[in-house]
């Protein structure tokens, strides 16, 4: 039986992977031997949405978590358990405080390892926010006094040693050093199913000096760079404002954090390698969802299901998965789940009779998708969360107070909101998504409406209602991380 290692890159967005001039070359080896999905579509914008439907191969409003329902509900079987019941050893390593046994994510895993509690050698985290505090404010008082002087440049100097030393004791090079250990000590008599979420493309933006000289624009030092803006809500609420410049700085440090990340999953293939699990593994790479970066008027990934959020690199290496074809037919995340089965060899009628994903293995019997579809069925944060941390709000803002759905064929998408919005694109002509034809196109409209309508209507909808009992650590982490509460 074939092990299963499924990587999530969280906040990947796929052009910034896979339609990319970036030197990726652990992408480039896994695209010139496996097979790379170029129309990957995650099932929501945001991490606890879209992992539920990547575990239990279906839609949010069908599993029904969401920022209205901030758990991934006990009912709802996963991909997890039914490698579990087959006998699979199965682990998981997560770098988001989302996807934990607090949220609903650790059913199923023989080991669920929290890596956060473990960087840095368990310094208090506490400790070094107020460490990163306290040195922004010894840059600022020494640029207030004396901007241009040698006492600036040594306040850039030692916070630029500060922040290359989190770098290097980061999530992935943490994750790394535990599955070595993980694998050099387990009993191989059983297959493994292997699940790491990775969380450096997501905001902050932080990567180490090394890995942003071939991104920042000509000019931009590593320690300006760090001074750009970061904070997503304060951009959308008006209350600083972003050139063009500030955004390009933003982008080249996000491309950092995906080169850096690059490396860390070469490395990871190389551990399965030196172990001799490589060539029974199989490997897939995937990204929960994307990221604006000024896209859109947004930042962070909230308030949209444009392509930037929903589409995602998808990558799959083993098994019948090789041989470097690229294949352009629509899939989701949803679908990951019933192709992983197939790819194992694993038939369950318990667990498969709830998917709604359909597999996209390629020996499986499944017709081409016509359609994909995203969801989001709540704002996150809410207007009063987004009120209590940046005060009063323009009025444009609570036009994000509403729910989305989306649907997309190759050619056309259509994404309608439940204040009655409809936007319409015409992705082959406009991949950008900025010219809404709704009002020119009323046909067409209509006939993307009458299909996401037939599909909503064609299962059950869950009771997308109550939140998981947060600890006051979870909602501080949660914080850090940009998710209001």
């Amino acid at each position: 039986m074939k092990n299963i290692v499924l990587v999530v890159m969280d906040t990947a967005r796929y052009n910034s992977v896979l339609d990319t001039q970036a030197d990726l070359p652990t992408f480039e080896a896994l695209r010139d031997r496996g097979v790379a999905y170029t129309s990957a579509f995650a099932s929501a914008p945001w991490t606890l949405p879209s992992h539920s439907g990547l575990f239990s191969g279906q839609y949010s409003s069908r599993h029904g978590a969401s920022a209205a329902a901030k758990r991934f509900p006990e009912h709802t079987s996963t991909i997890v358990q039914t490698f579990e019941n087959a006998s699979y050893e199965t682990v998981a390593v997560s770098n988001n405080t989302w996807i934990s046994d607090e949220f609903g994510f650790a059913r199923g895993f023989d080991t669920f390892r929290k890596n956060w509690q473990y960087i840095q050698s368990d310094v208090d985290l506490g400790k070094i926010a107020r460490e990163e505090e306290g040195f922004d404010k010894i840059r600022g008082v020494a640029k207030q006094l004396f901007d241009g002087n040698p006492i600036v440049n040594a306040a850039n100097a030692v916070y630029g040693q500060f922040v290359r030393k989190r770098a290097d004791d980061d999530g992935a090079k943490s994750t790394n050093r535990w599955v070595s250990d993980w694998l050099d000590d387990r009993d191989d008599s059983d297959p493994f199913f292997l699940f790491i979420n990775y969380l450096e493309p997501h905001l902050e933006y932080r990567p180490s000096e090394e890995y942003t000289g071939e991104y920042l624009p000509e000019g931009v030092s590593y320690a300006e760079a760090m001074e750009v803006n970061q904070d997503a809500w304060s951009y959308i609420a008006n209350d600083v404002e972003m050139t063009d410049r500030d955004f390009e700085i933003l982008e080249a440090l996000y491309h950092a954090e995906i080169a850096y990340l690059d490396e860390r999953i070469g490395k990871l293939r190389r551990l399965l390698e030196e172990t001799g699990e490589w060539k029974d593994t199989i490997f897939v790479v995937t990204g929960d969802h994307g990221e604006n970066i000024g896209d859109h008027g947004l930042m962070d990934h909230q308030y949209s299901l444009h392509d930037t959020l929903i589409q995602v690199p998808l990558v799959i290496h083993g098994g019948a998965f090789t041989g470097g074809e690229t294949v352009d037919d629509l899939v989701q995340l949803t679908d990951i789940a019933p192709t992983l089965l197939d790819a194992a060899g694993i038939d369950t009628e318990e667990f498969t009779k709830e998917l709604q994903g359909q597999s996209f293995h390629p020996d499986a019997e499944t017709e081409p998708r016509e359609y994909a579809f995203a969801e989001y069925l709540a704002p996150q944060p809410s207007m009063e969360a987004l009120e209590k941390r940046v005060g009063d709000l323009p009025e444009e803002v609570y036009e994000y107070d509403r729910s989305l759905r989306a649907i997309r064929s190759h050619d056309w998408k259509l994404i309608r909101g439940s204040d009655g919005s409809i936007e319409l694109y015409h992705v082959a002509e406009d991949p950008a998504e900025l010219e809404n034809l709704a009002s020119e196109r009323s046909k067409k409209v209509s006939e993307l409406e009458s299909e996401l309508d037939r599909w909503l209507n064609s299962f059950e909808h869950a009771d997308a209602t109550g939140d998981a009992d947060m600890s006051d650590s979870t909602k501080d982490r949660l914080e850090d991380l940009g998710y209001l509460q």
